[in-house]
């Protein structure tokens, strides 16, 4: 008889593994200005949020619209935003990444033009603009990878704040714990013979099966295929 593994309960609508997004203050990504050539917002505040690692800005426009945008190191209350493709090159500010300098330390920026932001968001991280050709804007990540970005994406100019995050112990597991479910990770990570029957169909028994076969099948999913590899053929070759 078949069984989930507990990999695969996940994302089936059960409250076990669902992040509590409803305690989120909301979408923190780039706003969408009018025809203006630059929007001009002031910092209302600096919030925390449980589903982000960085510091959010609560950030009024001149517009009137309130926007949560993710904060640089160095910005205070009080402080204005721009973001156009006139704005200056200034800590905070949006721009399109055509019209940055090379070198400059950037973050969140877009993936396709207009989604908001999607790479360099975690506190402390900063990305920085190598080139500039006809293919596109290539641009250094974190990770030291390099990656070609279409030349209308927008991005912020700074490094995110919230750069000592990680300097700071967890100490116990329970730390751990309650980081990993406020998004939903899977934590902790055990073996499957320590897992209960119900989770792992090599879990059960006060005692390690020892003698249970190890080997997927050979036309298992992608999703069951745990323990070893089945091997292609068996047997002494002749």
């Amino acid at each position: 008889m078949g069984k989930n593994l507990v990999q695969q309960r996940r994302g089936k609508n059960t409250t076990a593994f669902r992040a509590p997004s409803f305690r989120y203050i909301g979408k923190v990504k780039h706003p969408v200005i009018g025809k203006e050539d630059v929007a001009i917002g002031i910092v209302k505040d600096i919030v925390h949020s449980q589903g982000h690692y960085a510091p959010i800005a609560q950030t009024k426009f001149v517009s009137g619209k309130e926007e949560l945008l993710i904060a640089p190191e160095g910005m205070k209350v009080g402080d204005e935003i721009q973001i156009g493709a006139n704005a200056e090159i200034d800590a905070g500010n949006i721009l399109p990444l055509e019209k940055i300098p090379e070198g400059t330390g950037i973050y969140n920026i877009e993936s396709t033009p207009g989604d908001g932001g999607k790479f360099v968001r975690s506190s402390g991280n900063v990305a920085r603009i190598t080139g500039k050709n006809e293919k596109g804007i290539l641009v250094m990540l974190p990770s030291k990878k390099e990656r070609l970005f279409n030349p209308s994406c927008r991005a912020s100019i700074g490094i995110v704040a919230g750069s000592g995050r990680k300097d700071k112990p967890l100490l116990k597991a329970g730390n751990q714990f309650y980081k990993s479910k406020a998004r939903n990770r899977y934590y902790p990570i055990v073996c499957a013979m320590s897992m209960n029957a119900v989770a792992h169909k090599f879990g059960g028994s006060r005692k390690s099966k020892k003698g249970k076969p190890m080997a997927s099948g050979r036309f298992a999913p992608p999703g069951a295929k745990v323990g070893s590899i089945r091997p292609r053929r068996s047997g002494r070759r002749r």
